[in-house]
């Protein structure tokens, strides 16, 4: 019996060995263009229309980097040329510095291979996916190669390639390499084949150019649609955005894992120099404290560190007072520029109120820095009965897909705007007017929720500074608003009075037998506000905007006024003319009128003047708000402006306002 059961142990050892060696033979390495060969959708390529805005995303996203990486305004051409049915050839070519020779390849055609992934500084893009990805999907679903022309300012000829890319390697396979006259002094364009469908209006290759070029002032972009359409969003601003600076990593972003792996790799001999050159804002002062609280000598080699002991060190950094990370790793777009790329883009809907951009102090999520921009355009031609149109970016790049699992979306839904005169159904959710609210969070590492990079992760650091921004744009919507509605409650009383005081002075006059006397102090008396208004005279292509300044108060005024207007060229002026505003200043009499002007070009695209005042109270004024980033109103005054409206009391505006004082 013995004999047989250690037979059968012998055979079932064998089959149970057989099995293991047969799977063993199965298992292989996977090659990262492999993997996402099969699974396209993780990158975005879920739908044709979709894998068509991706494509052209990730090819512009790469001429804006490259062109402001090499410090060269942008100038960017993208068509899209109709194949056949669901067959699209996107064509997209750049002035930047252009690639060198053997690398052209390897930055088409090989996946996980780029220059930005290891620099702790803002950028487009990090991952080395996005470009060659398009390439991949390009020959997956038309089975043609992608073609590249690339030239750089020293060599005479540029050169032409032809590949794909071999999936089981992960390495570009190169067709045909040719030298080729190009008429360019510098620059890349990229030729590729995929399917996909083409369509124009929310979540088009229009509506991703469109936003790009609001975020992105200094470049001028040009768009061929396959129907032949040609569109040129021009840039507003011949100022390129502030160069970043890598910074090394900040000790409050570091995973253990992280840590380990830096301790082994570094060139340091001791502990101390390890943490003082490998980490930012890590003094020498700094660096005893940390050694001391882990329990750790300083002159040990960072090499043997072990597991506990690297353990210890994470703790050690969170008990040191530590200075937030450098923040010159950012590049934020800046308020006047975000206002500037709005009117560029936004212009021809003419809105009647742009809010003053507002741009938070930088602020620090997990060891990464963030800083968070904001923008709202009111009034105009935009739908009154809709939910408002969120524009969403991270480090310049639209976001157009996946808007209800975005932070910037939660963060909006969760103000109450009902305070600020847009419709919310009980306070919360996207609310409903003719406005357009625009949010920018530029970092070193923004948390997506996924590789395509289409929402912001719910981090309660930038969620909470934007609502921040977004509840002090809500305050100018406010403000503007309550001062709408007191102007045109003044206008109506200015009209009766005019028409009513006339009438009682000459028949008073008549009985009491006696001359009709003045009536300028008694306007002024019942008025006594500085009135601001406009008047537009239209000439072929041009407008003349007629400003009238008139004060009915008992005080002689002076200030200064400008006049932010909305879009077009400027022609001429009696004021100062300004690169986007013209200044006047306004020395008047009581019970008086000044009159000023300014001539623009592209009449058809002309909304309204948004009028500023500095140096006087913004109290007694009706058609101008106070200069953006002087916002100096007392409280006083504003629940004098809201009290005389009757919208609302003094406690709640002083709760609308708490926020003034932390900030």
């Amino acid at each position: 019996m013995e004999k047989y059961l250690n037979e059968y142990a012998l055979l079932e050892t064998g089959c149970a060995m057989g099995i293991a060696h047969r799977m063993a033979k199965k298992q292989r390495e996977i090659s990262v263009a492999e993997f996402f060969e099969k699974n396209k959708q993780i990158l975005g390529f879920d739908s044709l229309t979709k894998a068509l805005v991706v494509s052209v995303k990730e090819a512009v996203d790469n001429s804006l980097d490259a062109c402001e990486e090499a410090e060269i305004l942008p100038d960017i051409y993208v068509e899209i040329q109709n194949v056949s049915k669901d067959e699209y050839k996107i064509i997209v070519e750049d002035n930047g510095p252009g690639i060198i020779r053997r690398n052209i390849p390897l930055v088409f055609g090989k996946l996980l291979y780029g220059s930005r992934f290891h620099a702790i500084r803002q950028s487009r893009g990090q991952q080395g996916i996005g470009i060659s990805a398009v390439v991949l999907y390009g020959q997956l679903t038309t089975g043609k190669p992608t073609r590249v022309i690339s030239k750089i300012k020293e060599e005479e000829v540029a050169y032409e390639v032809l590949l794909t890319i071999d999936t089981k390697k992960n390495e570009p396979r190169v067709i045909k390499e040719i030298p080729k006259i190009w008429d360019r002094e510098q620059g890349t364009r990229i030729e590729i084949s995929i399917r996909a469908r083409y369509v124009r209006g929310k979540q088009s290759v229009y509506e991703y150019l469109q936003q790009t070029a609001i975020v992105n002032p200094h470049a001028q972009i040009t768009f061929v649609e396959p129907d032949g359409k040609k569109t040129i969003f021009k840039r507003a601003t011949d100022k390129l955005p502030p160069p970043t600076r890598e910074i090394k990593p900040h000790p409050h972003g570091i995973e253990l894992g992280e840590l380990l792996n830096m301790a082994r790799n570094t060139k340091t001999y001791r502990l101390t120099s390890f943490l003082t050159n490998e980490f930012s804002r890590v003094s020498p002062k700094i660096t005893e404290e940390i050694c001391k609280k882990a329990y750790l000598y300083g002159d040990m080699r960072p090499q043997e560190l072990s597991i506990e002991e690297a353990k210890r060190l994470l703790e050690a950094f969170k008990k040191v007072k530590l200075m937030a990370p450098p923040t010159d790793c950012l590049s934020p777009i800046g308020e006047t520029l975000i206002k500037k790329g709005l009117k560029n883009v936004l212009g021809s809907l003419r809105p009647s109120f742009y809010a003053q951009p507002v741009t938070r102090t930088p602020k620090v999520y997990s060891g990464n820095p963030f800083v968070v921009e904001v923008g709202l355009v009111y009034g105009g031609e935009l739908p009154k009965d809709q939910p408002v149109r969120i524009l969403r970016f991270a480090n310049r790049v639209p976001l157009l897909y996946q808007q209800g699992a975005c932070v910037t979306t939660k963060a909006i839904s969760s103000v109450d705007w009902r305070r600020y005169g847009l419709e919310q159904r009980g306070g919360q959710g996207i609310p409903v007017g003719p406005a357009i609210i625009l949010v920018h969070v530029a970092s070193t590492r923004v948390p997506f929720t996924s590789e395509a990079k289409e929402a912001i992760a719910d981090v309660p650091e930038i969620r909470e500074e934007i609502e921040l921004a977004l509840k002090s744009l809500g305050r100018q919507l406010r403000l503007y608003n309550v001062k709408k509605e007191r102007k045109s409650k003044m206008t109506e009383k200015f009209f009766l009075v005019n028409k009513l005081l006339p009438e009682i002075a000459r028949k008073s006059a008549e009985i009491v037998e006696k001359p009709i006397p003045p009536l300028e102090p008694v306007i002024s008396k019942i008025m006594n506000v500085v009135w601001i208004d406009e008047s537009v005279e239209k000439e072929e292509d041009k407008i003349k905007v007629n400003v009238r300044v008139a004060n009915f108060t008992s005080k002689h005024q002076k200030f200064v006024l400008y006049g932010d207007y909305p879009l077009g060229n400027l022609i001429d002026t009696d004021g100062i003319a300004e690169e986007d505003y013209v200044k006047w200043d306004v020395d008047i009499e009581p019970v008086s009128y000044r009159h000023f002007y300014f001539t623009l070009k592209d009449a058809d695209k002309y909304g309204e003047t948004n009028y500023y005042v500095e140096g006087i109270s913004p109290n007694i004024v009706i058609g101008a708000e106070p200069l953006p980033g002087d916002w100096n109103i007392k409280l006083s005054e504003i629940e004098e402006i809201v009290e005389d409206e009757d919208m609302e009391n003094g406690e709640d505006v002083e709760e609308e306002f708490e926020v003034i004082d932390d900030e």
